[in-house]
């Protein structure tokens, strides 16, 4: 193996582990969409994350921030709304537009998959040193930000 090759090889290890990760992570993203309702699949569960955290909301940022069409997150809010998951109102700032948010419901479904999600990463990381699980934080949030920047408008 050549010295560029060897210089690569620690890039493939990256590469082939994020990979594995983002196939079980769509899986487990799916599983825990289903735990908040049974009729809801794909990103749903990250969706309703996403407004949980940011609060009442704007559908176009909901957008943004998953790097989705106006259609296409539309469509999705719509599906959250009819299961009572989501509410839309008037954004009084700017009456064109809407904001969203977690409905009563929505919010403690959302919570209790989301403590099911944490409970299963306590027990997967029961047996790691403090230290060693604050560094992999540490270097998973350095990475999202680089994967974040990267895939910013105009980068």
């Amino acid at each position: 193996m050549s010295a560029e090759n060897e210089g690569e090889e620690p890039l493939r290890a990256v590469e082939r582990e994020v990979g594995v990760l983002f196939r079980r992570g769509r899986a487990r993203v799916a599983e825990l969409s289903r735990r908040v309702h049974p009729q809801l699949e794909g990103m749903a569960y990250s969706l309703l994350g996403y407004v949980e955290q940011a609060g009442p909301v704007r559908v176009t940022d909901v957008g943004l921030h998953f790097a989705v069409g106006k259609a296409t997150i539309s469509r999705q809010i719509r599906a959250l709304e009819e299961l009572g998951l989501l509410a839309r109102e008037v954004d009084p700032l700017d009456r064109r537009s809407a904001l969203v948010s977690l409905t009563e419901d929505g919010r403690r479904r959302f919570l209790v998959a989301q403590e099911a999600r944490l409970g299963r990463v306590r027990e997967l990381m029961a047996d790691w040193p403090q230290e060693d699980v604050l560094r992999f934080a540490e270097l998973l949030h350095r990475f999202n930000d680089v994967v974040g920047e990267a895939s910013a408008p105009g980068a």
